[in-house]
Parts: structure tokens; sequence; C-alpha cells
């Protein structure tokens, strides 16, 4: 076992562990110490506390010294440089018309580096840039891109809650937040109610997260009972009988199941078990024969409607209706024709052999029997040849005169 101490950097960054040595170490003390990018100061913010050796992944470095007056002076010359640094840099980057936000600046302690943190939507060529602000400052430069959480963390500010950014006040490290947080805590997924001022999805999910999921991962640890909550959509079995969880409530630690013979019931966390994988398929074919041993009867319970005919049997039926017009007409006919026979043999009977007499025909009229010669128009009406208007209105009637 080694004895350790947890040192801080930032405000709100990662604790590394150091050994603290020969020296005795109080909380907020300030101390030198070795990193990887050169000598730095930090704060105690942990006490003293053993670690198992076989579980550090690298050695642990030791404590230097704690930090005396003219290491704090040098630590606020830093601060006063790095608003510096800043302006010029801010400068360098409007005079080659880069599309990046420079967000920090920050000097290391011993003052061989500067590093200069931005955000970018995409890659930047910042060769130049590396050239120019070097021959300023005339040390080693580094540019380094950072995301829009890492940006937030620097800059601080207000949460939707009213209380300042849990990333900028007390989160060493960011822990991974993902949309089933949300779902499995039946939160709204509209984005801007689950988003943070960063636009990301909220780290504060993550704080209740444990309670829902059981203290696992989202429910990846099977479970038998359910001491805190089922998940929807999975088999139980209850005390009315096995049946699917459509619905959670989390405040009143109950779960709405859909029964197999299709009730519904609320039942309490307590009193429900998760169905085994193997049994699921066993009862999803006892439902499904129950329900169509229910289909089954109900047909046979309802009267029965004379079924539709389909295309190829209309077309058939169509035929024969046809069929059976066409013998009726025939038969129609036939009988027409045999009731003119009769008629006419009883005529014949009655007038004697010849018959009864007939009607006699009227007489054709006469065409055109006069003569043209002598203008007479006998047989037929005379042709109106013309037509004079008289003053008075009336028409007169005259007829062509016969040529000569």
């Amino acid at each position: 076992m080694q004895k350790t101490i947890g040192v801080r950097f930032q405000k709100a960054g990662k604790i590394i562990p150091y050994m603290p040595g020969q020296l005795e170490l109080e909380l907020g003390e300030k101390v030198i110490v070795d990193t990887a990018r050169g000598m730095e100061c930090g704060t105690v913010v942990t006490g003293e506390k053993e670690i198992d050796e076989t579980k550090l992944e690298e050695p642990l470095r030791v404590v230097r010294r704690i930090a005396n007056d003219q290491d704090l002076k040098r630590l606020a010359e830093n601060m006063d440089r790095e608003k510096e640094a800043f302006r010029v840099c801010v400068d360098k980057i409007r005079a080659h018309q880069l599309e990046m936000k420079l967000v920090r600046v920050e000097y290391t302690f011993d003052r061989n580096k500067i590093i200069f943190y931005f955000t970018a939507d995409g890659r930047i060529d910042f060769r130049d840039l590396v050239k120019d602000l070097a021959s300023v400052f005339h040390t080693r430069i580094e540019l380094r891109q950072i995301g829009v959480r890492d940006e937030a963390k620097f800059m601080g500010g207000i949460g939707c809650c009213g209380r300042p950014l849990c990333c900028a006040s007390f989160l060493g490290e960011f822990q991974p937040v993902s949309i089933r947080m949300a779902k499995d805590q039946n939160l709204s997924l509209n984005p801007t109610k689950i988003s943070g001022i960063c636009g990301r999805l909220m780290c504060c999910l993550k704080y209740e997260n444990d309670g829902y999921c059981n203290g696992t991962c989202c429910g990846t640890q099977k479970r038998k009972t359910f001491a805190v909550a089922p998940t929807q959509g999975h088999r139980v079995a209850t005390i009315d009988g096995d049946g699917k969880v459509i619905s959670v409530n989390q405040q009143r630690h109950t779960a709405t199941i859909l029964l197999d013979n299709s009730r519904t019931i609320v039942a309490s966390w307590d009193d429900v078990v998760e169905k085994d994988e193997d049994d699921a398929p066993q009862a999803a074919a006892e439902s499904t024969a129950s329900g169509e041993k229910e289909q089954r009867e109900h047909r046979e319970r309802r009267p029965r409607r004379p079924r539709r005919p389909r295309n190829g049997e209309r077309d058939w039926h169509d035929r024969q209706n046809r069929g059976e017009r066409n013998e009726h007409k025939n038969r129609s006919e036939q009988n027409g024709r045999g009731e003119k026979n009769e008629r006419r043999e009883h005529r014949k009977r009655d007038g004697g052999e010849q018959g009864s007499p007939r009607r006699p025909r009227r007489p054709r009229r006469e065409r055109n029997s006069g003569s043209h010669e002598n203008g007479s128009h006998e047989g037929r009406r005379p042709r109106r040849e013309h037509r004079e208007n008289r003053k008075d209105g009336s028409r007169e009637k005259t007829n062509k005169e016969p040529k000569e």
C-alpha cells in the first residue's frame, strides 16, 4: 500500500495522485510538482490515503516542495502574461483570417511553453500563425483544439437550473451521457430541454441514472426480481398471470402490464417477477393458440353471409345469367309464333277453306298524272316559285309562267 494525496491544477480539473514523501501537507496548500509538460504549481484537494500499487498504471511522482512566496508571485505574473498573450493571439488570428475562436491561454509554471486553446468547426492550417507567435514570445508554442464541452468548462456560466455549471464548478472529467438515460428517466426528448448551454446533453442526466437502472449501466445486467423498476417491453409474471410491461411509473413505483388474456393491470414493482426467456416462446404460443380458438368460436357463432364471387366466378355467373335470359327470350319468341299460328288456323276454320276475307288495302295516291306542256299540274299541289312582299306586309303567291 502506498500513501498518496490528490493535487488539482485547475479549479475543476482532474485530480492526480502524488506521493507526499517526507512532507506533511494540508488541504488547500500550494505545492510544486513535476508533470508531463514540465514543472507546475498545484493545490492539494484530498488528504492522505492508501492505494494498492498493483492497481496503478504508472509509478507515482513525488511532490518536490511546498510553494513559497516567490513561487506564488511567479504564478501571479504568469496570469498577467496570459492576458497579454490572449490579446496578441486574437490580433494574429484576424490578420491571417483564420476561422477559429480563441478560448484560453495558459502558461506553464516554468514559462517554457504557452498553450493556446481554441475551437473550430473543422481542421485549421495554423502553421503560419505558430511562426508569428513564436517570433513574438520566443518560446515553445502549442495550439490545441478543444470541443464545446471544454469551452463551457473554461468559460463558465449559469445552467438552466439557475446554478453555476457543474463542469466549471466541481466535475473533474466528463462522463459519457446518452439519450438512453433520458428515456429511462421518462424525460422529454425535446433537445432544448435536455441540452446544456454547450449544446450537448446535460451532465446532470448521469446523476440519477443509477437509481433508474438499478445500479447498472442502463440495465445491461440481468436481474430476476425488480427491486427498482421493470424494463418497458419485457415479459413478467404477476399474481393475475403473465404479461408484458407497457409503462412504468417511477414516482409511485408501479408498472402497467398487459396480460395475455387482453387485460390491463397496475402492479407494484415488488409483486412483479421477470419471466424467463425460455418460457417466453411457450407463453406466446399458448396465447396465440387461445386467440385462434376464440376467433374460431366467434366465427361459428355468427351467421354466415353468402360469399361474394371472385373475379373469375363473376364472369361465369354473368355468362350463366346471359344464357338464361337468351333461353327465356327464345322461349317467348317460340310461344309468340305458336300463338300466331293458332290464330291463323282459327280464322281458317271460321271462314272456310279460303279463310276470312282480309281488309282491302287503301289505294295509293297518284303522282304527276297531269301534263307539263299546258302548265297544268294535276294530282299534286302547285309549287311556290316566287313570293313578293306587299306594302301592307302580306304575301302574294305567284306561279312561274311556263316557257313557250
